[in-house]
C-alpha cells in the first residue's frame, strides 16, 4: 500500500463521488476507480458500498478513514519538517552558558535567532567553563559562552570575543577599605583572595595572578570555590576578597558583602566558543548574529 492510495481513498470518502474526487486529485475517473479497487483488494476489505445509486462507506471504510486522516497529516508534517531543514529553518542547537555572566549577549542573540528561525529547537545548559569544554569535545553542545579565554591546547576549538566587562572587588563591609568609593588594587596585597576552582574554570587562577602582578604584587589565594555563589559566601564570612565580573552584582545578595570598582580600572572579556569542524548551518547563522550584536571593544 502506498501513501497515494490512502490519499485517493480519503478524497473519495470525503466526496462520496468518484467523479468529483477524481477532479480534485487531477486524475481520470477510471484510473481513480481502479486505484481504489486495488486498495480494497490489498486490504481484503470493501471500503465503499456501491450497491445503490450512490456510494457510501462500509463499516471497514469508516474505520480506515479514521486512521487514514491522521496518517496523512503526519506524512505532511514529515515532509514540511524535511523541507524546512533543507531551507535551514529547523534543526537543533545546543548552547552552554554561565549563569549571570552570559545573560546580556545570550538574551540578545537568542531573541534575534528565534525571529529568524522559529522552527529551530534551542536547548540551553547552565555549565561552568570546564563542563562546556568537555561538552564541546564530546559534541554534546554546539556553542558555549564563557568568561575566560579558552585554553589553546585544542586546534578544533574556536572562540570569538563577545563582550568586555568591568572587574570589581567583592569584600566584607567590615573591612576599612570598603569605605572607599574605589579600591586601589595594590591596597589588596596584604589580603587573602578567594578564586574559582581551576578544575571548573581553567585559567581563572592565572588571570587573577596576572591582574595582581600588573599592580606590583602576587596574590595569596587562600580558597578555591566551585562557583560564584560559594565565593560570595566566603567573602561574607570575611575569609578573603574576590575580584568578580560586574554581572555578579545580580547574584542573590549576602549581608556583609559590598562591590567596589578598582583603581586602576580592570576589565576582562567574555567569549563564544565552538568547534571549527561543526557543519551545522544553524550554528553558522547563530555565529553571524553574535558578530552582528556583540558590542565593539573600545
Amino acid at each position: 500500500m502506498e501513501i497515494r492510495h490512502v490519499r485517493y481513498f480519503v478524497a473519495v470518502a470525503e466526496k462520496l463521488n468518484f467523479t468529483r474526487a477524481a477532479a480534485k486529485l487531477h486524475l481520470a475517473q477510471p484510473s481513480l476507480t481502479r486505484q481504489i479497487k486495488d486498495l480494497e483488494d490489498e486490504l481484503g476489505v470493501l471500503l465503499f458500498d456501491r450497491s445503490k445509486n450512490r456510494i457510501s462507506l462500509t463499516e471497514g471504510g469508516r474505520v480506515f478513514l479514521s486512521e487514514a486522516r491522521p496518517l496523512l497529516a503526519q506524512c505532511e508534517a514529515c515532509v514540511q519538517a524535511v523541507q524546512r531543514l533543507g531551507r535551514n529553518e529547523s534543526g537543533v542547537l545546543n548552547i552552554g552558558y554561565i549563569a549571570h555572566t552570559s545573560s546580556d549577549i545570550l538574551s540578545k542573540t537568542l531573541r534575534a535567532f528565534r525571529q529568524e528561525r522559529p522552527q529551530a529547537e534551542l536547548h540551553l545548559f547552565d555549565m561552568n567553563a570546564a563542563e562546556q569544554y568537555r561538552a564541546l569535545e564530546e559534541e554534546e553542545i554546539d556553542l558555549g559562552f564563557v568568561d575566560l579565554r579558552p585554553p589553546s591546547n585544542s586546534s578544533e576549538l574556536q572562540c570569538a570575543c563577545v563582550g568586555r566587562y568591568s572587574i570589581l572587588a567583592a569584600m566584607n563591609d567590615r573591612d576599612p577599605l570598603a569605605k572607599n568609593v574605589r579600591i586601589p588594587l595594590r591596597s589588596l596585597e596584604p589580603m587573602f583572595f578567594v578564586e574559582r576552582s581551576e578544575k571548573s574554570y581553567p585559567g581563572a587562577r592565572a588571570r587573577l595572578i596576572e591582574t595582581c602582578r600588573g599592580a606590583g604584587f602576587t596574590p595569596r589565594i587562600l580558597y578555591e570555590a566551585e562557583g560564584y555563589s560559594a565565593i560570595i559566601s566566603f567573602v561574607a564570612e570575611d575569609l578573603g576578597v574576590a575580584l568578580l565580573p560586574e554581572q555578579k552584582r545580580t547574584l542573590p545578595r549576602r549581608d556583609g558583602v559590598v562591590f567596589r570598582p578598582l583603581q586602576p580600572h580592570v576589565t576582562s572579556d567574555s567569549y563564544a566558543i565552538w568547534r571549527s569542524d561543526n557543519p551545522s548551518s544553524l550554528l553558522k547563522r547563530y555565529l553571524e548574529i553574535i558578530k552582528e550584536l556583540s558590542p565593539r571593544k573600545p
